[in-house]
């Protein structure tokens, strides 16, 4: 008797996201982790004590070890966690060059609306749309989407359909354009040709609000649709 021995493709397990919604400004900070417990943090936006002991607590309590540090963009709502991250956790910040200018401007920013900040480190590295790396078992591609920001960066994790992706597109809505650095022509050229170039099937975790996806927006999107 001839035994025939098949070898199985090895499973391939999603990734799992954590969103904390934190700070005055309701921003949504995101941790997204593998089965290996290793996690990457976007845009840490804890204001207090009590929202860093949320973060770390569920860090903790997952048994997760955070790799990565990296902003979509540098406005004040999503850099007021920074300093406590590279601290806590030991880990080096990057986003995009053109993102320097925003994270300098925190300080400002912040005696605006009155809020304590304890200023942000700079980036550690820059990263690009050319700066894909791999996570999980899968690539990520970064897509270049200023408008709302003049470095603004979204992060596409292929496998798992989705994408992070800042301020830059809300469910039926998307990022304000009258900020410093905003452009509201340039952020729907970036919708239109990167967003909107991934599958309809694809998952928006957004800087703020609800998720969504591409298909919606694309459908029910008024800013987008006119």
């Amino acid at each position: 008797m001839i035994f025939k021995v098949i070898f199985a493709t090895p499973f391939y397990k999603m990734l799992k996201i954590k969103r904390f919604t934190f700070n005055p400004f309701q921003e949504n900070t995101y941790l997204i982790y593998n089965e290996l417990k290793e996690c990457i943090i976007f845009d840490p936006g804890m204001y207090n004590a009590s929202e860093q002991m949320e973060l770390d607590a569920f860090i903790k309590s997952e048994q997760l070890l955070p790799i990565r540090l990296i902003n979509t963009h540098c406005h004040i709502d999503h850099i007021l966690g920074n300093k406590y991250c590279i601290e806590q956790y030991q880990l080096e910040l990057s986003y995009h060059e053109k993102e320097e200018v925003v994270l300098d401007s925190g300080y400002f920013t912040a005696k605006t609306y009155g809020l304590n900040y304890d200023p942000s480190p700079k980036a550690h590295f820059h990263i690009s749309e050319s700066s894909g790396f791999e996570f999980g078992g899968e690539q990520v591609k970064l897509l270049f989407t200023p408008g709302h920001s003049p470095g603004s960066l979204s992060f596409y994790f292929e496998k798992s359909a989705f994408v992070i992706a800042g301020d830059v597109l809300f469910f039926q809505s998307i990022g304000r354009t009258d900020l410093p650095g905003g452009d509201y022509d340039t952020l729907i050229n970036s919708i239109s040709k990167e967003m909107f170039s991934l599958p309809n099937n694809t998952v928006v975790y957004s800087g703020h609000g609800p998720q969504t996806t591409i298909g919606h927006e694309k459908q029910f999107n008024p800013f987008l649709n006119s």
